[in-house]
């Protein structure tokens, strides 16, 4: 009787409701947590919407190809999506991982071959077709910074000269008591390139903190954990190149100046 009792509890219980996944702004959003039922329905399908229980919660990858569109996700099982939509054994694009060592071309010309119309894409020939906005601003970027660099390159050789014609008759005194040409040569260079060093230094330290501004403002605005701004020790360790190999030649061209000219004429104005 018991088990009759039971058989007749387990058939007339309902069946167990499909799951799905939300994205953690939705979730916030609604709100919305772990075990709460949704009802959903697709845009372009008819009749009454299906229950779903929300089974987790995902933060989304950060992508800057999906950042303009700011919009939430929900992930279902392929069945689910199929009832939903109506639309069954078709699908927009998928992934296929494939093992290591296996080749990705005949795996290419397979899945084509299986499917009409299906075009099959390496994961780095599909990166580069979708980045090539981002291929574009990078140039922008790359002519920005040389602009940049010439601008700097120009503002350290004006400092130096401006500071050496300001010590001509300094300079004078000691070419006359008997300092070589080249210890002042070197003395100007060294000066120029601890104002390259010191300026590359604090344009690194200006660079971090503008990035965390930049990053944290955008990120609050897209709620994203996407980097809009990186100064990594690459760009650092490039800078400071830079800013040596400038203070080089700005320090190299102003003590040329100098040094040419006799020493009984760099007192005259």
């Amino acid at each position: 009787m018991i088990l009759g009792l039971a058989l007749a509890a387990l058939l007339q219980a309902p069946p167990a409701l499909p799951e799905l996944l939300v994205e953690r702004r939705l979730a916030e959003a609604v709100p919305l947590s772990v075990g709460d039922t949704v009802r959903v329905r697709a845009l372009a399908a008819r009749g009454e919407p299906s229950p779903f229980i929300v089974a987790g919660v995902f933060e989304r990858e950060a992508d800057p190809n999906r950042i303009a569109r700011n919009e939430y996700e929900m992930r279902f099982h392929l069945p689910d999506v199929e009832a939903l939509t109506g639309k069954r054994d078709r699908v927009d694009r998928f992934a296929v991982v494939l093992r290591p060592g296996a080749s990705a071309d005949s795996a290419a010309r397979w899945i084509e071959g299986v499917a009409f119309g299906t075009r099959a894409y390496g994961s780095a020939e599909l990166a580069s077709q979708s980045s090539a906005t981002f291929r574009v601003i990078s140039r922008f970027h790359d002519a920005i910074g040389i602009v940049t660099i010439l601008a700097s390159a120009i503002f350290l050789l004006c400092v130096m000269v401006i500071r050496v014609d300001e010590r001509r008759r300094d300079v004078s005194v000691l070419r006359l008591i008997g300092i070589s040409r080249g210890t002042v040569f070197r003395a100007i260079v060294v000066e120029a390139i601890a104002i390259a060093v010191a300026g590359s230094a604090v344009g690194a330290v200006l660079g971090l903190v503008v990035a965390r501004l930049v990053n944290a403002y955008y990120a609050s605005v897209y709620d994203t954990t996407l980097k809009f701004a990186l100064v990594t020790p690459r760009i650092v360790v490039l800078a400071a190149l830079l800013g040596l190999a400038l203070g080089i030649a700005a320090g190299a061209l102003a003590a040329w100046r100098v040094v040419t000219v006799p020493p009984q004429k760099l007192g005259e104005r």
